[in-house]
């Protein structure tokens, strides 16, 4: 069994997208980031820079003491190397699938996140900020687009943990100020993702977890947004 640190964000939806797709047992701990549950002392154990996701594998490969894991491209490698899915078995091909996810986690997931900030979320909106990020989000769009030409998933035919860690990232496009209908393979494969049976059954587990409640509210945002070294306890 895996018991799954989460909240549903995009980083959390890449884990649930994994194990739902693969048929993992997995249990959901819900960390409420807009209520501070990030800083619990428990949490802090498995998950040091206090983010989530992150879980707790208590049937590691080999036996032994339960395994933790945090950072969402780390839990997708290490699952994906545990149970041998959704990541190519060959040299060239895996280089290609980390390629990819490191891109995600270097480029779209935080320049995405800046934009969701700037355009949504800061009490004071600077032009230039919003511009900055709109346009490189614009960007990397062209850069999945130019990749997807030709191709069912990012890697090839075969769906795997860099599209399950870009997706999610994709959903809000409306919000950081995209037209899918510019981007024509990268909307063909975001339509084949939401297709998958697993897609749609996590987005709705996300649902129940949240209840439809906003993940930051006015009361949440000096949390979520004042951040410094003195959160991180000993």
């Amino acid at each position: 069994m895996i018991d799954v640190y989460y909240w549903p964000t995009p980083n959390g939806h890449k884990i649930t997208l994994f194990l739902q797709e693969a048929g993992i047992p997995y249990t959901i701990k819900p960390v409420n980031i807009s209520k501070g549950e990030q800083f619990q002392p428990d949490f802090l154990k498995i998950a040091p820079n206090n983010r989530m996701p992150a879980i707790v594998d208590h049937e590691p490969a080999g036996g032994g003491a339960p395994i933790s894991v945090f950072e969402s491209g780390a839990i997708l490698l290490y699952l994906a190397d545990k149970y041998r899915k959704f990541i190519p078995a060959d040299p060239r091909g895996r280089v290609v699938c980390t390629e990819w996810l490191f891109w995600q986690m270097g480029g779209l997931g935080p320049m995405c996140g800046q934009n969701h900030h700037f355009s949504q979320y800061a009490p004071e909106k600077i032009p230039y900020a919003i511009n900055r990020y709109v346009n490189e989000t614009n960007r990397l769009y062209g850069v999945l687009n130019k990749r997807l030409e030709g191709r069912a998933f990012i890697c090839g035919d075969e769906y795997t943990i860099a599209d399950m860690a870009s997706y999610p990232w994709i959903v809000p496009y409306e919000r950081q100020g995209q037209k899918l209908e510019d981007f024509p393979n990268l909307k063909r494969w975001f339509d084949a993702i939401w297709a998958r049976p697993a897609t749609k059954i996590v987005y709705e587990k996300g649902k129940e977890v949240n209840q439809g409640v906003p993940t930051v509210t006015e009361e949440a945002r000096k949390m979520l947004f004042g951040q410094t070294a003195a959160v991180v306890k000993a």
